[in-house]
C-alpha cells in the first residue's frame, strides 16, 4: 500500500496534523492508521478534558490559547458537541507559595491573560466547604498541608468532552477525502537509501538515509513523509532505528465520585456561570478536582512524579489504594464531605512527558515528522499542535495559528528550540 504522507496514531495530535495537512493539499493521499478499533482510544479519550490559557510560557499560552478558540469554532460554527464548558480553572496557593509565583502572575495579566486573584476571605464566599486555614492542626502539620491564602483564577479554561474532540477532528478529516484504517498496528519504520544500489546490506553507513513508510501488521504501508504521532507509544517506533522521541510514558489516574454529601463541595458562588466547582488544584500536591457538569459527579486526579516510574503500559488501570491509601488523606482535611465515600470509577492513562520543558517537540528528519511530547496538555494544544506540524510539512518557518497569530516552526523544534521556563504545571 502506498499514499503519500502516513501518519501513524488515531489521537488529537496525529487527526489534527492529519485534518490540516489534507486541508492544505487536498489532492494528497493522506492515510492515519492506528492499532485500536477507533479514534484516540489510546490516551486522548481518557483525558480529564481539561482546558487552559493559563501558561506563563508565551509558547504554551499561544498553543492553548489559539486551540481553544478554535474548539469553540468546532462547537458554535462547525456543530460538533464538544461539551465545552467555561467552569474556569482555580490554582489554591499558601502565603509563601504565592509569593513564589506572583511575579509569573503579573506577568499574565500584563499579556492580557483573563484571570483574577482571590484573597483566603474571597475564597471562603466562594467555596464555603473549602478549609482554607488549619491553624495548630496536628494531623494537618503532621501531613505537610498548606493553608489556602491565595486563589489565581483563569477566565478562559474550563473542560470539554476529550472523546468528542478527537472525533470531530477524524469527522473533519474524512470529510476532506482523507483516509483512516484502523485495526493496524504499526510495528516498525522501514528504512531505505536515498538511492538504492540493490546491494545486498543496504543501507551501509555511507548511504543517505530514509525512512519510507512502516511495517504494520497489515503488511507495509510506504509513504514520501511519515509522521509518527502515536504517542506513548513513538518509543517503540523510533528507538530501533535512532531517532529520539524526547518523551517518556507515565501512568495518571482520575476517579469519579457521585455521592449526594458530594453535592454542597460542587457548588461554589460567582466563579462561573453554572455556579458550579471550577477545575481545582490544591496547595498540596498537586491533588486536583473538578465538576464533570455531563453526568453530575467529581472527577479527581493527583499527577505524583517521585516515585512513580516511567514506564509503557499497554492498558494501566487506576490503582485503588492510591485514593484510599494516599490522595484520600490529604483530600479530606480540605473538604470534609469526602469522608468515607469511595469512587464510583475509576481509570488510568499515561501522560507522555519531556521533563526539560514539558512542551510539546515537532521537528522533521530522514523523511520522517515527529509530533508528541503532550505532557499533560495535548488536548487543549491540539489544535495549534496540528497546524505546526503541518507547516513544518509544507516547508513553512512560520506557522499560522487559528486567529492569525505566527509561530515559528523551530520553537517547538529541536536543533534551534526556544521555549520559555513554564511555572504552571499540574
Amino acid at each position: 500500500m502506498e499514499c503519500d504522507t502516513l501518519i501513524i496514531g488515531a489521537g488529537i495530535m496525529g487527526l489534527s496534523t492529519a485534518y490540516h495537512m489534507k486541508k492544505r493539499a487536498p489532492s494528497k493521499k493522506i492515510l492515519v492508521i492506528d492499532k485500536y478499533a477507533g479514534p484516540g482510544q489510546g490516551n486522548s479519550a481518557k483525558s480529564e478534558g481539561g482546558f487552559r490559557n493559563i501558561f506563563t510560557s508565551e509558547t504554551n499560552y499561544l498553543l492553548a490559547d489559539t486551540s481553544i478558540d478554535f474548539f469553540f469554532h468546532m462547537e458554535n460554527e462547525l456543530g460538533y458537541n464538544l461539551k465545552m464548558e467555561s467552569i474556569g480553572y482555580l490554582w489554591l496557593f499558601s502565603e509563601e507559595q504565592y509569593e513564589k509565583i506572583r511575579p509569573a502572575v503579573e506577568g499574565l495579566k500584563d499579556r492580557g491573560v483573563e484571570l483574577e486573584v482571590y484573597t483566603r476571605e474571597e475564597i471562603e464566599v466562594k467555596i464555603p466547604t473549602l478549609m482554607t486555614d488549619f491553624g495548630d492542626d496536628e494531623e494537618a502539620e503532621l501531613l505537610g498541608l498548606k493553608n489556602v491564602d491565595y486563589g489565581v483564577f483563569g477566565k478562559k479554561c474550563g473542560s470539554l468532552d476529550a472523546d468528542a474532540l478527537v472525533r470531530a477532528y477524524e469527522a473533519e478529516f474524512l470529510k476532506l477525502g482523507g483516509e483512516v484504517k484502523y485495526n493496524t498496528e504499526a510495528t516498525e519504520l522501514i528504512v531505505k537509501p536515498e538511492m538504492e544500489l540493490g546491494i545486498p546490506g543496504e543501507p551501509f553507513v555511507w548511504q543517505e538515509k530514509v525512512i519510507t513508510g512502516t511495517k504494520t501488521s497489515d503488511g507495509e504501508i510506504l509513504a514520501d513523509t511519515t509522521v509518527v504521532a502515536c504517542g506513548v507509544w513513538a518509543n517503540q517506533l523510533m528507538d530501533p532505528v535512532g531517532l529520539d522521541s524526547f518523551q517518556r510514558p507515565k501512568k495518571r489516574q482520575l476517579f469519579a465520585f457521585k455521592e449526594p454529601k458530594l453535592d454542597p463541595v460542587m457548588r461554589t458562588v460567582g466563579l462561573n456561570h453554572e455556579n458550579a466547582l471550577p477545575l481545582m488544584v490544591l496547595p498540596t500536591a498537586g491533588i486536583f478536582l473538578k465538576a464533570e457538569l455531563t453526568e453530575g459527579s467529581i472527577w479527581l486526579g493527583c499527577a505524583d512524579t517521585i516515585p512513580r516510574k516511567f514506564e509503557l503500559e499497554e492498558d494501566p488501570q487506576a490503582e485503588d489504594d492510591y485514593y484510599t491509601n494516599n490522595i484520600y488523606h490529604a483530600l479530606v482535611m480540605y473538604f470534609g464531605e469526602f469522608e468515607d465515600v469511595r469512587p464510583m470509577n475509576s481509570w488510568a492513562g499515561q501522560y507522555s512527558i519531556n521533563s526539560f520543558d514539558e512542551t510539546p517537540v515537532i521537528y522533521g528528519e530522514n523523511g520522517v515528522i515527529y509530533v508528541g511530547c503532550g505532557s499533560g496538555s495535548g488536548i487543549m494544544k491540539g489544535d495549534a499542535i496540528g497546524r505546526v506540524a503541518d507547516a513544518l510539512w509544507a516547508g513553512e518557518a512560520e506557522a499560522e495559528l487559528h486567529g492569525g497569530m505566527k509561530l515559528p516552526v523551530a520553537n517547538i523544534g529541536v536543533k534551534n528550540r526556544a521555549v520559555e521556563r513554564e511555572e504552571f504545571v499540574i
